[in-house]
């Protein structure tokens, strides 16, 4: 069984130096390259990718540290990031901190000791700690999701998505709505779609809002929807997220309350399980894959010294869907 360099020297008769130096991409020649393609397409030898980035005078390696592994927004991302890297001759390395920010510093002096050419952050905070970590590894940092004003960021428009969502619960009628939001120590979902939501709110005199908060768990939904409806009896709950509205509907269904003819349920995010559901979910539809696609074409640009924007926006699209009722259109 074929399994190093060696074994692809002595097969092909050159030197092992001249075949690392094929695999590293260096200037090699044509009959020789023809007959290490053969020995290796002959043996099915596979490089080990990550080692010759360590050697490589330039890593191809790229770090991508994610804060879950079991979310539809992460996985979706991760592929875009993926095949647009693959595409561009680079590899991803994936480290996961279940959401332990202790642990993402750590991945992230870990990467850097690895030798990655960048890092790309799915971040959910940006802390001190953070910022003095960028700060000393020296090589490209780009967050996803979230941004900062000291770091190169790919986000998703979070408040003018929240805005257009919120014009659009006010157009169907809706005057007394609940907003179940999560921490304000995420920017992104806890601060940017609040902000956005708000500002639509500016727009009318006679609402009453509540705002309440809530985890990204949809177990904390189902328990926290039931007291929402009974102190408050909203007529929407805009949900923070997919998860939060899929917990929402969940809860409603066991309190025997109708969506939407009793209370519409709205969400942010635009995962597939929302069109199948019944009803199925209005929400607003984040393209996390292209955004992945995104992060990877701008990290390949800051490694070969190219400008980019401090903060790159990602599209996204209001779904409309069956769970907001028009109250308007029923006179009520």
């Amino acid at each position: 069984m074929i399994k190093t360099i060696s074994d692809i020297a002595q097969l092909s008769g050159v030197a092992k130096s001249t075949v690392s130096r094929y695999l590293n991409g260096g200037s090699v020649g044509e009959a020789t390259k023809k007959k290490i393609e053969r020995v290796i397409k002959e043996t099915g030898y596979i490089p080990n990718t990550f080692a010759q980035s360590l050697k490589a005078k330039k890593p191809t390696i790229i770090g991508t540290i994610v804060p879950r592994l079991d979310s539809f927004a992460t996985s979706q991302t991760l592929i875009g990031i993926d095949e647009q890297l693959r595409e561009l001759n680079y590899q991803m390395l994936i480290s996961n901190t279940s959401q332990d920010l202790e642990r993402e510093i750590e991945n992230i002096y870990s990467m850097a000791r690895q030798k990655v050419a960048g890092i790309i952050l799915l971040a959910t905070q940006i802390t001190d700690a953070h910022l003095e970590a960028f700060e000393q590894l020296q090589i490209p940092v780009l967050l996803v999701g979230q941004q900062h004003e000291d770091v190169f960021s790919v986000i998703h428009n979070d408040y003018d998505a929240a805005y257009e969502l919120g014009r659009y619960i006010l157009a169907n009628g809706h005057r007394k709505i609940a907003f179940l939001g999560v921490t304000e120590k995420d920017i992104a979902v806890g601060v940017r779609r609040k902000e956005g939501f708000k500002r639509a709110l500016e727009e009318v005199d006679d609402c009453e809002v509540k705002f309440y908060e809530t985890s990204f768990k949809i177990d904390e939904a189902i328990e926290k929807v039931p007291s929402i409806i009974d102190e408050f009896h909203p007529t929407v709950l805009v949900c923070a997220t997919d998860n939060i509205a899929l917990g929402a509907i969940k809860a409603t269904h066991l309190k025997g309350i109708k969506v939407p003819a009793d209370l519409s349920i709205t969400g942010f995010g635009g995962y597939d399980v929302t069109e199948i559901i019944h009803p199925s979910l209005t929400t607003v539809k984040f393209f996390y894959a292209d955004a992945g696609k995104i992060a990877a074409q701008s990290m390949v640009k800051l490694l070969n010294g190219q400008t980019i924007a401090p903060v790159i926006l990602s599209k996204y699209k209001i779904t409309k869907r069956e769970s907001v009722d028009n109250i308007v259109a029923r006179g009520l």
